[in-house]
Formats: structure tokens, sequence, C-alpha cells
């Protein structure tokens, strides 16, 4: 029996390997996923080391040239305080990148672990804590994170993480819940099962593995939420510190010049949110179609 359960899972672990060096090669061949990484490079080399690059501080204030049009000195103008615009753009990618991957890693976190142990235990313990997760799930995100912020700092970055983690765990567990269901009744796991392994091992070891391409899809799809949730609250001058070079705020800040035909204020970093999610909205994309193959 030992040998028999040790042969069904060598080749389970073959299969699983030659699974994902058929994935790995479709997505080096995808356009979209391509595309889509390219630009998430790109504002991740901007948030990393734009303050080396940018020609001007961002807290920097020249009023003698307050409101300037795009031109060869100010390449994206200046603001109504005489900031560079380009140069807060490019800083500015920091805390959206740094809050949304924080968000939707710990919210991924949670959510896999609750949906391992929810979908594997199933009975009792599975019905409550999915009732109570749908209870969550059904109001709307940003309501709970504008209620949570007011309640308690408003103007808390970590805070406001927590709550976008908070918020992203219900749906990536029921995702995770149901993957899970349908990979315990695989032979595999009840080999596992009959070597006497543990709990643990089983959830993370065995089961954990073959469901990590819906937990890479869903943290792609909610990564793309975290990032217009953060530049929706910034907007509304809540989640972020006043004054920092974050996009939604710039564009909080400078969306009334709009009226007075000075529109790159308010564009440029709209265009910047804009290309962050359609990035993200790509890859998750192309992984859905590679992994639905």
């Amino acid at each position: 029996m030992s040998l028999a359960n040790t042969t069904i899972a060598d080749k389970s672990n073959a299969e699983r390997l030659q699974i994902r060096k058929e994935r790995l090669a479709l997505l080096r061949r995808n356009k979209a996923f391509i595309i889509g990484v390219s630009i998430l490079g790109f504002w991740t080399l901007c948030a990393i080391f734009g303050k080396f690059v940018t020609p001007f501080a961002i807290d920097e204030q020249n009023y003698e040239f307050v409101s300037v049009a795009p031109n060869g000195t100010y390449w994206f103008g200046t603001d109504p305080n005489g900031q560079d615009v380009f140069s807060r753009v490019i800083v500015g990618s920091r805390l959206i990148l740094v809050m949304s991957f924080a968000a939707t890693i710990i919210g991924t976190l949670a959510g896999t672990s609750i949906g391992l142990i929810t979908g594997y235990f199933k009975g009792w313990f599975d019905i409550i804590v999915m009732r109570l997760l749908e209870a969550i799930s059904a109001i709307p995100a940003i309501i709970i994170a504008l209620l949570a912020i007011a309640a308690i700092d408003g103007q808390s970055p970590t805070l406001t993480v927590f709550i976008i983690a908070f918020v992203f765990t219900p749906n990536i567990a029921r995702t995770v819940r149901a993957a899970v269901l349908a990979e315990a009744e695989f032979e595999y796991v009840a080999a596992a099962k009959l070597r006497t392994e543990r709990t643990p091992h089983i959830l993370f070891k065995e089961i954990l593995p073959n469901v990590m391409p819906p937990i890479i899809v869903e943290f792609t799809v909610r990564l793309g939420y975290a990032i217009f949730a953060i530049a929706t609250l910034s907007f509304l001058g809540a989640g972020v510190e006043y004054g920092s070079p974050n996009w939604g705020t710039q564009i909080s800040e400078n969306w009334a010049q709009i009226f007075n035909n000075q529109w790159w204020p308010t564009a440029f970093p709209a265009i910047a949110i804009a290309s962050l999610a359609v990035s993200v909205n790509l890859i998750s994309d192309g992984l859905l179609e590679v992994f639905e193959l």
C-alpha cells in the first residue's frame, strides 16, 4: 500500500511539473500578459527609483512658473502651487503600488488560509464561516473603508491597507474554497491521508500547489480593485496623509482647474491610474486565458 501511494504521489508531481512548464511557455507568448507586465514593470521601476531620476523634488515650488502648460522644462506642466507634475506623478507611483500590493497580499493570504480550511473540513464550520463572509462581502468595499477610516484614523495608509485586505478576504476565500472542494476528491489527497500525513501537510503541500492558478488570477483581479479603491479613497481625502504625492490626491487637488483650461495637473495622474489598472487587467486576462486551457 505504501509503495502504491508513493507511485501515485510521484506521478501526480510529475504531471503538475509538466503542466507548469506548458503554462509558462504559453505565458511567454501571450501578448496581453507581456504588455501588462511591461507597463507594471515600468511603474514599479518608477516607484523604486523615481525620486533619483525626476528633474525636480516633489515638494519644490516655483512661483514664477505656476500652472504652466507642458513644455521642454516641465514635461507635464506645473500645478497651481508651482510644483512639477511630472515629478509628482513619477514619485506618486510608490505609495499606490506599495499600498495596493500590501493590501492584496494580506487579503490573499487570509482568504487562501480560510478557503483551504473551510473547503477541506466542510461541515458546520464551513457553513458558519461562509455565511459570515457573505455578510461582509454584501457591503460595498468603499463604504466599509470610508466608515472604518472615518471612525478610527482618517489619514493612515497602514489602516487603509488592512481595511482593503479585510474587504478582499471573503471573495478570495470563496474562490479558494470552491477549488479545494474539487481537489479534495482526487486520489493524491486520499493517498496522503493513507500515508497518515498531518493536516497542515495535506493542505499546504498537497492541495495548495494545485489550487494556485485560481489564487494567482484572483490576486491580479483584486490588485486592480485595490488600485482603484486606494485612488478613490485618496481622491476623497481619506486613507493617505494630506499633501502626499498620491495620484488620487493630485486629481482631487487640481480637478477644478479643468474649468480654467488647465487640464494637465489632473489628466496625467488620471492617465497613470488608468495605465496601471489596465496593465493589471491585461496580466489577469493573460493568466486566466492560460490557466483555463
